[in-house]
């Protein structure tokens, strides 16, 4: 059996999903296969960090941000020491504000005093040991511990009912007039475990498609009025 980031088998974790929910199964067949590559392991400083510099921003903007960022290391990506020791105004200059700043200094003084484990520990920790460790770092929230569990530690079963982008691709896939309550999304989720970090990824799939589909037809509109 190929094991994949999830260390799950692709094939029959696809054939699972579409056996017990015929809905996420039409997805499941016009998308394909959800990503299989393992992830080139990362310290939690380094995730983390990027975690907050993207948060609430576009992505464009976010990676240009994180790179000024990653620039101000001495020999690479910064230390947690180096960026425990800069002044605000230098992370400011990289286009940080004034919250991700306090956030980001708060994650390396708790990289330092041990708040925050090795990646080594984090492998061997529950989720729920997990999220009550990190979330003791100023701006990560249960959101970004459940972004970290899925594409950091390829844990799963996680299941982001908040995020935005499951909620829509949720109403898409089981069309739903309006965008469900995570209580919904909760709920129907339960059939999917222990794989629902994997029909997570296809309800993000679901809602990129839709996004997509409106977006051609608006510049297939656009170009037929410039004619």
């Amino acid at each position: 059996m190929a094991k994949t980031h999830y260390g799950v088998d692709a094939e029959h974790v696809m054939r699972e999903l579409s056996r017990i929910d015929r809905k996420l199964a039409r997805i499941i067949r016009r998308v394909g296969s959800f990503p299989t590559k393992k992830r080139k392991p990362q310290p939690p400083f380094a995730s983390l960090l990027q975690s907050i510099v993207y948060q609430q921003l576009a992505g464009k903007a976010a990676a240009t941000i994180f790179g000024r960022v990653v620039a101000l290391g001495a020999s690479g990506f910064p230390t947690p020491e180096e960026i425990v020791a800069m002044e605000a105004a230098q992370l400011r200059t990289a286009g940080l504000s004034r919250q991700k700043i306090a956030a980001v200094k708060d994650l390396a003084a708790k990289t330092l005093d041990g708040t925050v484990p090795t990646l080594a520990k984090l492998r061997r920790m529950s989720e729920q040991e997990i999220h009550d460790r990190l979330t003791q770092i100023r701006g990560i929230g249960e959101w970004s511990v459940q972004m970290f569990l899925m594409s950091r530690l390829g844990r799963a079963d996680v299941l982001p009912i908040h995020d935005l982008g499951i909620r829509k691709g949720f109403q898409i896939v089981y069309g739903h007039e309006d965008v469900p309550k995570p209580q919904v999304i909760l709920e129907h989720g339960e059939r999917w475990r222990p794989y629902r970090s994997i029909a997570s990824w296809y309800l993000w799939r679901a809602a990129d498609q839709k996004s997509e589909k409106k977006s051609a037809l608006k510049k297939s509109k656009t170009k037929g009025g410039c004619r």
